[in-house]
């Protein structure tokens, strides 16, 4: 069955401490024989005891004390070995918990932008967090109750033939019909649980979408709409979950019933063993207590079977995420290339996202080192994606990108990103303190460089202004910042890392006209000898850069400084005399 697979995947998360696993391992496999050997003392005393009493004499020490310091052995043994799981179960569960999280974590943030632009980041963080946390508890239950139990079940039950085999058979029969009985729910119950999970998925989504957009919710009077479809989720969560809750209650009913008349059962054939003397009374008592401890048992794997039932869904999808692979990864032997020149090539450059829509054809282009190129096109047009590639949101599916002559896929993603300065078009600030997101882009950075970076994108005065300076925390998104001083601790971040290559994606869109010239100037100064690639849809803006390469439909169809475009009356006219900037030299 299926989550007999997810749960044998997430004992194996365990090989980091295989030892002390194992070693758990073998201490619950003494606890369980421990468990069985006691039964069985206890029915040899009661048989001496029955023996003395019908040769009419007074029971001996001698004969009682090997087996009653037998069982004091045991129960010392059960003692320590309990308390050997009971203090590492825990901790080896807590550490392991930690160090899966990270590496979920560390997965999800290098996956492509792709891949995150079509999964809902609370579906990620609810997945992460209820992975990890049944993780943790799937391997608390199988170090305090489940190994013991599947020893008691399959090792040590059939060994109880060698006691008696009638009595044994009986038991064992009892057990395979709990096994059926199991068998049976979880084949009705298949699948219910998956839509259950995946309403409980789709609530997250929604309250995370509703938390993230507080200010929307109220100024367009959302509140009670976004509520009545929260709950809307809910009921339908409510109605998935019922019949699987209908059918496990059956199940532990018939659990409890099958234990009494199981006990009963083993009683009267006991007893009537007993009478053709095929049974000692001590071993319908070491049956009586096999029986009462297997019961337990029983009852513990089918509550774990009925949880690990309800959780698999989510551990589904929690490995989905871990077993999504990187559509960008270092290849084999990606070499550090260490500080680049910065001179860029696209060659015969081509990408399309789902092999039918081209978003880039043949592009082909150089940009020398301190060199500025403006892309300019209308929405869709292609820019972005061509930038992408650049830094490797995404390889090309023909043609190659380089940079001093080598072809990005033969970099080490760290070393290429390490020589490239994004400003992103949404700031995307995290919810920390101004310098803790301006050391995003150099973690080591001086407080002369942080003041230089700050200085040039013009931060200065508006950081000057916060209470703390560069220790205000901007909040969720940077939100308690202005979208223009979003913008420039943004520009900021990425001059800190002094790449040789920058790339401003529609860097100065949130800024006013004024504090846009402003930054403009210091943008120039702050450029000098790194290749430079803007994208821009205010076209005063590229007025100094070396080249502009115009695209449309994926392709570069214009290239050239500002002035010789205009003159060429061109798709850069046309776009110009749209904005208005391009005056008499357009006419």
């Amino acid at each position: 069955m299926g989550f007999l697979k997810v749960y044998i995947r997430v004992l194996r998360l365990l090989s980091a401490e295989a030892t002390l696993a194992i070693i758990l391992v073998i201490a619950n496999l003494g606890l369980a024989s421990a468990q069985f050997a006691e039964p069985l003392l206890f029915g040899k005393i009661i048989d001496k005891l029955a023996a003395a009493q019908a040769e009419n004499r007074v029971p001996q020490w001698a004969d009682l004390g090997p087996l009653v310091a037998a069982w004091i052995g045991f129960a010392l043994f059960t003692i320590l070995a309990a308390v050997l799981v009971a203090l590492n179960a825990d901790r080896l569960s807590h550490r392991r918990r930690l160090a899966v999280m990270a590496d979920y974590f560390e997965h999800v943030l290098h996956l492509p932008l792709g891949y995150h632009s079509s999964v809902h980041s609370g579906r990620l963080l609810k997945n992460m967090l209820d992975g990890v946390g049944t993780i943790a508890s799937v391997w608390l239950n199988f170090f305090r109750e489940n190994c013991a139990a599947f020893a008691a079940l399959f090792i040590l039950l059939p060994m109880s033939l060698f006691i008696n085999w009638r009595l044994a058979s009986l038991l064992m029969s009892m057990v395979a019909l709990f096994g059926a009985l199991t068998a049976f729910v979880l084949r009705r119950t298949d699948g219910m649980q998956g839509k259950v999970e995946e309403f409980s998925s789709t609530l997250a989504e929604r309250a995370s979408d509703a938390l993230g957009n507080i200010a929307v919710i109220q100024s367009f009077t959302r509140v009670e709409a976004e509520t009545t479809a929260l709950r809307k989720v809910s009921a339908d969560l409510l109605t998935a979950q019922m019949p699987v809750l209908t059918w496990w209650a059956m199940a532990a009913v018939a659990t409890r019933a099958s234990a009494t008349l199981t006990l009963l059962a083993i009683f009267l054939l006991g007893v009537a063993l007993h009478i053709n003397g095929l049974a000692t009374i001590g071993e319908i008592v070491a049956f009586m207590s096999f029986s009462t401890m297997l019961i337990g048992r029983l009852e513990q794997v089918v509550g774990f079977i009925n949880w690990i039932v309800a959780v698999v869904p989510k551990l589904e999808e929690f490995f989905d995420v871990l077993d999504t692979k990187p559509t960008v990864a270092d290849k084999p032997g990606a070499i550090d290339i260490g500080r680049l020149a910065g001179r860029v090539a696209f060659e015969h450059v081509g990408f399309s996202y789902d092999n039918r829509r081209v978003a880039v054809s043949d592009a082909s282009f150089v940009a020398e080192p301190g060199e500025t190129i403006a892309l300019v096109g209308s929405t869709g047009s292609g820019k972005s994606t061509t930038l992408g590639l650049l830094h490797r949101v995404f390889d090309p599916t023909e043609g190659r990108v380089t940079i001093d002559g080598i072809d990005l896929r033969d970099m080490t993603l760290l070393s290429l990103r390490r020589n490239i300065g994004v400003v992103f078009q949404e700031p995307m600030l995290f919810a920390r303190s101004i310098e803790e997101n301006l050391r995003v882009g150099k973690a080591d950075a001086t407080e002369a460089e942080l003041r230089l970076a700050v200085e040039r994108a013009q931060a200065t005065d508006f950081i000057s202004r916060q209470t703390d300076g560069l220790a205000t925390i901007v909040g969720e998104r940077g939100r308690s910042l202005s979208g223009g001083e979003r913008q420039r601790v943004s520009i900021a971040r990425a001059l800190i890392k002094d790449p040789p290559i920058l790339v401003f994606d529609e860097a100065t869109s949130a800024l006013d006209a004024t504090t846009e010239r402003q930054l403009q100037a210091a943008l120039e100064a702050a450029t000098k000898g790194r290749t430079t690639f803007v994208i821009a849809h205010r076209l005063s803006t590229i007025r100094s850069a070396d080249r502009i390469l115009v695209f449309d439909q994926g392709k570069v169809i214009e290239s050239g400084a500002f002035e010789e475009l205009i003159a060429k009356n061109g798709r850069f006219a046309e776009l110009a005399r749209a904005q208005f900037i391009a005056g008499s030299e357009a006419r």
